[in-house]
């Protein structure tokens, strides 16, 4: 997963140098992404055309058999074979986009992400990595915020190892949970807390000899609860590196900027429900008729209000807003081919 999560970074990174904004260069991803599967929406389309033309005679074979729900199945598997139809076609394109949301999503909230890019803004996208509820914390200032008991240290990709001999060398710490450890200590002035770090010598991938000893380091760590990256600095004592760092208790605020894109994301969502299931009210008898506006009109809002409690950095939400329009546009290019291409009545074979 890691190994996809970098390519990801680095596919971003290119285009945001060749473009010179992150946030281009997540649209162009996504434009990427949907002429990848254009084919895959046109069969979509074309299924769910189908479906509507064929919902009569599917619905007299339901009717027909439904005392005998085995031949029943078969029937309609027949029927199915013989007009040509797979009934789970419209499936695809939203399967294979899931894999891509997935990676999106990993690679905006990593440390290595937050670490190149973190600070990025777009149009009105004050942080590319911001969730709709933001955190006090602030990278590179020093000190760590603590958000309750989700706080989850993890090494970054950069380091400092200095030895004995005076010499010193950069390397990428190997991240394990193992390697780092971490408890939140009181100092004697009861003013504030303290994150104390204890890193083991095998996190370094480097060589040591009797002479050659490692000394102090200078690692680079990241809270994944708060997103925050923090230059550590370690100390030899005994067989360890250990360090304390300032903590402070991290509030929350809303970020309005990040609100408006899950508004967004849930008018775009619903447009392109709307579009994509528009059909003529005869083709469809009234119990699918209902159904399908319940669920034009239920989804967009379910999915929106998810995302008011899950934690979708803005660049994903970016991606999805703009994933919704092009799909709009796709949709309506779509139908307009598949009108000019087939007949005004399918003609439906006997079972």
């Amino acid at each position: 997963m890691e190994f996809f999560t970098n390519a990801t970074i680095q596919l971003l990174k290119i285009l945001s140098d060749i473009f010179g904004s992150y946030g281009i260069g997540i649209i162009l991803l996504t434009i990427i992404v949907r002429l990848f599967v254009w084919p895959l929406s046109v069969s979509q389309q074309r299924s769910m055309r189908m479906m509507q033309k064929l919902q009569p005679k599917l619905k007299m074979i339901q009717e027909r058999y439904k005392c005998d729900p085995q031949v029943m199945q078969r029937k309609l598997m027949e029927f199915y074979k013989e007009n040509n139809f797979n009934p789970m076609g419209g499936c695809l394109p939203v399967l294979i986009q899931m894999p891509i949301f997935i990676l999106l999503y990993t690679a905006l909230i990593s440390p290595q992400f937050i670490d190149i890019a973190g600070n990025a803004n777009f149009l009105f996208i004050k942080r590319l990595d911001a969730t709709i509820m933001g955190s006090s914390a602030r990278s590179f200032d020093g000190s760590f915020m603590l958000r309750g008991s989700s706080n989850n240290f993890v090494l970054g990709k950069k380091g400092t190892v200095y030895f004995s001999d005076g010499s010193m060398e950069e390397v990428k710490p190997k991240n394990s949970k193992d390697n780092l450890k971490f408890d939140v200590i009181a100092p004697a002035d009861n003013q504030g807390s303290n994150i104390r770090f204890k890193l083991t010598l095998n996190a370094f991938p480097v060589e040591t000899t009797e002479d050659k000893t490692i000394q102090s380091a200078d690692v680079e760590i990241s809270n994944i609860g708060t997103r925050e990256l923090e230059n550590v600095k370690f100390e030899r004592k005994g067989d360890l590196l250990v360090a304390e760092v300032p903590a402070e208790k991290s509030t929350s605020t809303m970020n309005y900027d990040v609100l408006l894109l899950v508004l967004l994301f849930g008018f775009t969502m619903f447009i392109s429900t709307k579009v994509m299931t528009m059909t003529k009210s005869s083709q469809l008898d009234p119990q699918q008729e209902a159904m399908q506006k319940m669920m034009g009109q239920t989804m967009p809002i379910v999915l929106t209000a998810t995302f008011f409690f899950i934690p979708i950095p803005a660049g994903v939400l970016l991606y999805l807003v703009v994933s919704n329009l092009l799909q709009i546009v796709q949709t309506v290019i779509i139908n307009k081919n598949l009108e000019k291409s087939e007949n005004n009545v399918i003609d439906v074979k006997s079972e």
